[in-house]
């Protein structure tokens, strides 16, 4: 389905119920794509290695008989996921080899959306060492070959995915600040919530941002629900997400400052020039919430099931990753690159591609203009947490 911008009155409004099926980071290899605009997001999991090993340290190491089980949930479609897959199963290969023991066959679960461009994923992952034949020792060993049996399981992940007790470790990065939906109550015209003249929750009113956080917890209550079935015991979840050091929920920190200035500012462009009109522009909202640490406590918390291993607001650094630093043409394209690559999908289905193209152009100008701020302010905060079954 090819959307339509508004003059063909033909375009995709973008329902909750939607959203599931329609949701992903921008697929392909373009230069808006996610597989060119997750550099960021790479350094950022990265600098957290250490915290993600103290979590594998904590996992129970069963029979090597047994195949350990990695998921990536919300893994996307670029290589950061594989980079990551490859972190956990070399870490517990060497703890099994420090008891005297040969590493068990691993298997690793790619989980997304269905929407996800789980082709160009697929086309990343290197073969499989020996086509599966020989020790996982010499699987190890092998160079540019995965040493893991790999597979794609389409669905949300605030519903169940897999069997009760089949995964020994659960990873989730850049994922759960994306919420199940846009709360009903931010889109009605009648409601104190409603979300009028924004597309984000950055500086809205109270009951809006309020709105945003009741559905985040909601939402995080039911995954961690249906984690709690799936993990095996012994077995851990490490979890980073945006976040905020803010205890005002209107204040969405780096987030904020992606979607709740020159992205806002865009969208009401588009409206000032007669290319769309206001009402569609408040139709729009980013379903993107940066939980303050609290926040996420209280769901754990009141879950039950999970003892909170570690639980921290680690500082990420930029989403910008650029060559040349004084170059605010190259900034001012980082930034409309970074913003379409996680919402383009979502902006071209409720206004269509040739809108999108202008309003990312107004991005790109206005980010221009303002590189220098953007450098030195735009800054992410995640919330990290390890858990483990009580």
């Amino acid at each position: 389905m090819a959307p339509l911008g508004d003059n063909n009155n033909n375009n995709v409004v973008v329902s909750n119920l939607k959203l599931e099926r329609m949701l992903s980071m921008k697929g392909g290899k373009g230069e808006a794509s996610y597989v060119n605009n997750s550099q960021a997001q790479g350094q950022h999991a990265r600098s957290m290695l250490h915290l993600l090993k103290d979590t594998l340290d904590g996992v129970q190491l069963n029979s090597p008989e047994i195949p350990f089980v990695i998921a990536d949930l919300g893994c996307s479609c670029g290589s950061n996921t594989i980079f990551i897959i490859d972190v956990i199963v070399e870490h517990m290969s060497k703890r099994y080899e420090a008891i005297g023991q040969e590493p068990p066959e691993f298997s690793a679960f790619f989980s997304d959306l269905p929407s996800n461009d789980f082709n160009t994923l697929f086309q990343l992952l290197p073969p499989l060492a020996n086509n599966g034949c020989g020790s996982m020792e010499e699987c190890l060993a092998s160079n540019s070959h995965r040493s893991y049996f790999a597979a794609g399981v389409p669905g949300s992940f605030y519903r169940r995915l897999f069997p009760a007790r089949s995964i020994d470790v659960f990873y989730s990065a850049f994922s759960l600040h994306w919420l199940s939906q846009v709360p009903e109550i931010v889109l009605d015209k009648r409601s104190a919530a409603y979300n009028k003249g924004k597309i984000y929750i950055h500086g809205a009113n109270e009951s809006t941002a309020n709105a945003y956080r009741k559905q985040f917890q909601t939402d995080l209550a039911y995954f961690l629900g249906c984690r709690s079935k799936e993990m095996k015991r012994g077995g851990s979840m490490f979890l980073a997400c945006l976040g905020r050091t803010s205890v005002d929920p209107t204040d969405q920190g780096g987030a904020g400052l992606l979607f709740g200035t020159h992205f806002q500012d865009a969208w009401d462009d588009l409206v000032q020039e007669g290319l769309i009109t206001s009402e569609k522009r408040d139709k729009f909202n980013i379903p993107v919430y940066a939980p303050s640490i609290q926040d996420f406590k209280e769901v754990v918390e009141a879950n039950g099931s999970f003892k909170i291993n570690n639980l921290q607001v680690f500082r990420g650094g930029s989403p910008l990753v650029v060559s040349h630093p004084d170059d605010a043409a190259e900034i001012g394209r980082a930034l409309a690159n970074s913003c379409r690559s996680v919402s383009g999908v979502l902006v071209d289905a409720h206004i269509g591609e040739q809108l999108s193209d202008e309003l990312f152009t107004r991005v790109e100008e206005r980010a221009t203009c303002h590189a220098k701020e953007l450098l030195q302010n735009l800054q992410f905060f995640h919330i990290v947490a390890s858990l483990s079954l009580v």
